[in-house]
């Protein structure tokens, strides 16, 4: 049963905050642990025999006659694959793999203990090893089965049948097209031992295809089906074993009583009103005083700012969220929480990694008097003289009629055809629900809008910045035009202080301009300062500077360095800058009316 469901899972402490486990879980651990390595040493050894044609040979001739070889030991690119795939999904604790490994390695041990009763097989000293090392590795599956207990998706053995018949009818049809083009032999072989070398080349390079008569194929030619065949395994043991996509998105329940939450405790983040976003799922403590909000791409369960409620339950929700990961076998990790979160979430075996830093305005301190506002000051008055004005409302006081003519220019002004944002964006404009967001519409001197930026709220006094577009055609300088305006007027409407953009790696510009600025600092700053002429980097950096905020870091949490890339693509998808290639319309599954209203919301969302 899903977290969406809000269902409470008993707490799980990580080894790190835990006493010391006793040798039946550390012995249990170990065992796990073997498989893995095993499967890539066996992994490593098949690819290097495929490359080496002496080690080739050498286990082509003890996979035959009276020799056998330990599991998975083939020399071909389809048994390399397998076992890298299997590796990485053993280390997963997937359960389908465990299972999947135990009725490969099992009944082959079984074989090959009855082989060493015959005298033909039992002469040969390396049948005795290769039968001790299956039998080791089936010993450890056995030893650590209670590790492997992450679950997958129901779906996944319809795709994994569907992915391998169509694999295997493009392997055996291009493979047979190509063995038939280059055939050597002499005299015309028929259709079907074609195909059979096909297939044969498919499970391996070695010399088991050579006794198929009439059929003579250059190299090249058996490892392209070979390369195929690996393929279309790795496809299918993707499909069987891919992490559930966790589909059930933000419940009216999850909704009603993150509110709740906010109501008492949104003061403590200023990114606590986008846990409402509805391509997210909500997991609670125990006690239902605090909860973790979460979106799955890619196998990735991402957090994003603080959990929600009272930071005495926090640990409850941390512990559930990471309970509730292991158990679908999700990598876990939080974008964008504050340094009181990160070091809660790091006493259960998160590492921390600064992203970079919040701007966040005082209103009370914000001022356009001095020298260090000089240039802000001109912008704002030139844009003013131009007969720009801006009007700040709260969503709740808009008309419809407005607000649908604003959420239209919205669209038309969007920088490209996908919503970005997640950690720090609501991805919607104009919801009912959201009435006590803030509007700041900049109309020209002919009363038409030509940008606007809309906050959420940050408890009763604060605002987060959400979303910004403007007209390209308009004049330069609305942006900061319109929060000097907030900041202004902020009294208005009650505000006391104004979340605005991220800067990420915020400290690395300011410390690497410093005078005595290290090397690895300064080529570090050039490196982001390079990489600023295509993303927003450094220019975000400027962009919030220029109002004199005070600067909040924000961490990403992660549970093990290598997970980082996967985080990072994971991350991309979610913020909206990398869109994975869809389906054509017609081949997608027609929606029920009732779901069209979520699934506009969170169309791009796993």
């Amino acid at each position: 049963m899903s977290a969406q469901q809000s269902v409470q899972i008993p707490p799980q402490r990580d080894a790190r905050g835990s006493a010391p486990p006793s040798p039946g879980p550390r012995l249990r651990a170990g065992a796990a642990a073997a498989t893995v390595w095993y499967l890539r040493l066996l992994a490593v050894l098949n690819i290097v025999a495929v490359l080496s044609l002496p080690f080739r040979k050498e286990v082509h001739r003890h996979n035959g006659g009276s020799f056998f070889t330990p599991y998975l030991a083939t020399a071909g690119l389809v048994s390399a694959a397998l076992a890298l795939f299997l590796a990485v999904v053993m280390r997963r604790r997937k359960r389908a793999a465990w299972v999947f490994n135990l009725l490969l390695a099992g009944p082959l041990l079984l074989l090959y203990v009855l082989a060493l009763t015959q005298d033909r097989y039992r002469d040969h000293l390396f049948n005795w090893f290769s039968t001790a090392l299956t039998a080791l590795f089936v010993a450890a599956l056995l030893i650590g089965r209670r590790e492997f207990n992450a679950i997958g998706d129901r779906s996944n053995l319809r795709l994994a049948l569907a992915v391998g018949a169509g694999g295997v009818l493009v392997t055996a049809g291009l493979g047979t097209w190509l063995v038939d083009a280059t055939n050597k032999a002499h005299g015309s072989a028929p259709l079907t031992e074609k195909v059979l070398y096909t297939l044969l080349r498919g499970v391996t390079i070695g010399p088991l295809a050579e006794h198929v008569p009439h059929v003579y194929a250059p190299r090249w030619v058996d490892f392209t089906i070979n390369a195929l065949a690996a393929v279309t395994f790795l496809l299918v043991l993707y499909a069987c074993f891919r992490a559930p996509r966790g589909r059930a998105l933000l419940t009216e329940d999850d909704e009603t009583r993150l509110r709740a939450l906010l109501d008492k405790h949104g003061d403590r983040d200023s990114l606590g009103y986008f846990a409402l976003r509805c391509d997210k799922a909500a997991i609670f403590s125990p006690t239902g005083k605090a909860a973790v909000t979460y979106r799955v791409v890619s196998g990735v369960s991402l957090a994003s700012g603080d959990p929600i409620g009272d930071p005495e339950a926090w640990p409850g929700a941390i512990d559930a969220w990471l309970a509730e990961a292991r158990r679908h076998a999700w990598t876990p990790a939080v974008m964008g929480a504050s340094e009181e979160a990160g070091t809660i979430y790091a006493r259960h075996g998160l590492d921390a990694l600064e992203l970079g830093d919040e701007a966040i305005v005082d209103v009370a301190d914000f001022s356009l008097d001095g020298r260090a506002m000089r240039v802000v000051r001109q912008a704002h008055n030139r844009v003013r003289r131009a007969g720009y004005t801006v009007a700040i409302r709260r969503h709740e006081d808009i008309p419809d009629d407005e607000m649908a003519l604003l959420v239209e220019r919205a669209d038309l002004w969007r920088d490209g055809g996908t919503e970005r944002g997640f950690s720090m964006a609501l991805g919607r404009l104009g919801d009912p629900s959201d009435g006590r967001c803030v509007m700041l519409e900049c109309r020209d001197t002919d009363g038409e809008p030509r940008a606007l930026l809309s906050f959420v709220p940050w408890g009763e006094r604060g605002l987060s910045l959400d979303l910004m577009r403007r007209d390209r055609d308009s004049e330069n300088g609305l942006m900061e035009f319109m929060v000097v305006e907030l900041l202004l007027r902020a009294g208005e409407i009650g505000v006391r202080r104004v979340s605005l953009n991220f800067a990420m790696f915020r400290s690395v510009f300011e410390r690497g301009a410093r005078l005595g600025a290290g090397p690895v600092l300064r080529l570090w700053r050039s490196v982001l300062t390079f990489f600023s002429r295509w993303w927003q980097i450094e220019s975000l950096y400027r962009a919030n500077a220029k109002y004199r905020p005070v600067w909040e870091p924000r961490f990403l949490l992660f549970a093990k360095s290598a997970d980082i890339p996967r985080i990072g693509l994971a991350s991309a998808r979610a913020e909206g800058f990398l869109t994975p290639p869809a389906l054509p319309s017609f081949t997608r599954r027609k929606r029920k009316p009732t779901q069209d209203a979520a699934a506009e919301a969170a169309k791009s969302a796993h």
